[in-house]
């Protein structure tokens, strides 16, 4: 279950935007994000963006530097490059922070086959030359660096995420 958090966050694939809001419903924050490439829907192995009311479960990577490459969650000790990039392009770019989701809602976002705690959808950093405004992760949220070193500092664990298509 979530956490008393002061704030909410709305994902609004459409306009590919996020917005946090305070308890009143005032917009605190806006950004620029990337969503799945293949559209949106819950199930594993779709690569889509899943839909519905989900909440931070985990905040991984406090302190790393902007950049910093993340694999299975872990920090790989990389910062990420271009050149990196050139040496492996099929890696999917996880950077800087992570914001683990977790679905609240039984057969449409948690349990089974559409699970999305089980798919590892995260909010996370990516590489700055990713274009934002655009789908093109693979299920997750992507967002800048900075922006999300931002929102990771800003909200804690437990907070609300509302993913609308």
């Amino acid at each position: 279950m979530t956490r008393d958090s002061p704030y909410h966050i709305l994902v609004d694939v459409p306009t590919q935007t996020m917005t946090v809001t305070d308890p009143a419903g005032v917009e605190v924050a806006r950004y620029r994000v990337a969503t799945a490439r293949n559209g949106v829907g819950e199930l594993a192995g779709s690569e889509q963006t899943p839909r519905g009311r989900h909440y931070i479960r985990a905040k991984i990577g406090a302190g790393l530097p902007e950049g910093a490459v993340l694999v299975s969650r872990r920090p790989t000790g990389e910062q990420y490059t271009p050149a990196l990039r050139q040496m492996h392009p099929k890696r999917d770019w996880i950077l800087t922070r992570i914001l683990w989701l977790c679905g609240l809602e039984p057969g449409r976002n948690r349990l089974g086959q559409v699970d999305t705690l089980q798919r590892y959808i995260y909010i996370h950093g990516c590489p700055d030359e990713d274009p934002m405004g655009i789908p093109g992760s693979r299920g997750c949220i992507k967002m800048c660096n900075r922006d999300i070193v931002e929102l990771f500092d800003r909200v804690p664990a437990g907070t609300p995420v509302t993913i609308r298509a």
